[in-house]
């Protein structure tokens, strides 16, 4: 095996599988992407895994893994338990299927949960030990960071913050909720309420587009009585905005800090700072070297 100080950070979507390879200074030493087998079985997803990793780490310097899933993962991070716009994918045990594959320790978590320690460890959350993370994107992800370690709960799938109550009456959610955080929050909700992308929203509020910038308002007072919930609860020194709608926070961000500061006590969100995520799409990747090193390289 090669020298203790370097993982591999692997990003699982459904398109495409995102690699990298990191020291523990959080340095990216090589990256690879490689498109998603379709049908995308358990089966040929391992086999493409395990062909990257060995094409992005040649000689086995990389001790351990760690991989992003886009779905929720078991409490002691083996099994993908579900994982959206995969195939068949119910209970994969993943983490064993990798580590026979490559004879590498392997531990998993939900791919909202990597972006969040991504930022934590080399983005935006960097000088923080208590933040929390939303991924505004096809859906709204979450993650809690407290302490600097990753907050999942007993079975593995606390943090779920898109899918607390915002509207006991409103849209129905895939989860069974209804009037979550996500159907206000989301690219979805987005589309369903004004039959437009969130950029080309984002680009007429910006022209000037009167009915886009008070769309863009209401969706700030929405995240905005969504986060004082998640402050009330883990009253986090930062909050981290990624995905997608995140490019467009300057139309957003006033109205939701305002309605934060009207619902919070002051008390509650001291010091309090919402960010834009830094890293984007090397989010995933790099959290997912982060958790390896924190379980096997600590």
């Amino acid at each position: 095996m090669g020298d203790q100080d370097q993982v591999i950070g692997i990003d699982l979507g459904g398109t495409a599988i995102k690699l990298g390879r990191f020291n523990r200074q959080g340095q990216c030493l090589a990256s690879l992407s490689t498109p998603t087998p379709q049908p995308a079985e358990p089966e040929a997803v391992m086999a493409a895994m395990a062909a990257a990793i060995a094409q992005l780490d040649p000689d086995h310097e990389a001790a351990a893994i760690g991989v992003g899933t886009p779905g929720p993962a078991d409490a002691k991070g083996r099994i993908a338990r579900v994982a959206i716009n995969l195939s068949g994918w119910k209970d994969v045990p993943l983490a064993d299927g990798l580590e026979a594959r490559t004879g590498r320790p392997t531990i998993l978590a939900n791919d909202a949960n990597c972006a969040g320690l991504g930022e934590a460890w080399l983005g935006a959350g960097r000088s923080f030990r208590d933040l929390i993370m939303l991924t505004l994107g096809t859906g709204v992800g979450g993650a809690i960071i407290l302490d600097g370690e990753l907050f999942v709960g007993r079975q593995g799938t606390a943090g779920e913050l898109g899918l607390i109550t915002l509207n006991p009456d409103g849209p129905e959610c895939n989860s069974g909720n209804r009037g979550s955080l996500e159907q206000y929050c989301s690219v979805r909700a987005v589309r369903r309420e004004t039959g437009l992308d969130p950029a080309e929203l984002a680009a007429k509020a910006k022209a000037g587009d009167e009915d886009a910038i008070a769309f863009w308002r209401s969706y700030g007072r929405n995240l905005g009585a969504g986060l004082a919930s998640l402050i009330y609860v883990l009253t986090p020194e930062a909050i981290i905005l990624g995905g997608g709608i995140s490019a467009g926070c300057d139309l957003f961000l006033p109205t939701a800090r305002q309605e934060i500061e009207a619902r919070v006590l002051p008390s509650s969100r001291e010091g309090l700072q919402i960010l834009r995520a830094e890293l984007g799409n090397e989010a995933g990747a790099s959290g997912a070297a982060k958790l390896a090193l924190q379980k096997f390289l600590s």
